[in-house]
């Protein structure tokens, strides 16, 4: 079976998000006064082939560990479809 899996990864939320500063700067000069705070993170989504939804799910945790995430600086969430 393929498997559609989705990533989230966010930088932690006791970083500074420099990139989502600077949009947060943005909205503020085009006159978006209502906006609070600005995170940017990743969207990344994965084809996987195997032959459980739990495999599938095993193999991205393994890709979000080894380089799509950095644990350090960032967290992430797993879905599938």
């Amino acid at each position: 079976m393929i498997f559609t899996v989705q990533i989230k990864v966010m930088p932690l939320k006791d970083l500074l998000d420099p990139q989502g500063k600077a949009v947060m700067g943005g909205l503020q000069n085009l006159g978006l006064q209502n906006i609070l705070d600005v995170r940017i993170g990743k969207h990344i989504d994965l084809q996987i082939e195997a032959d459980t939804k739990e495999l599938a799910i095993a193999k991205a945790e393994e890709a979000a560990k080894k380089l799509l995430a950095n644990p350090v600086m960032e967290v992430y969430e797993i879905t599938i479809s």
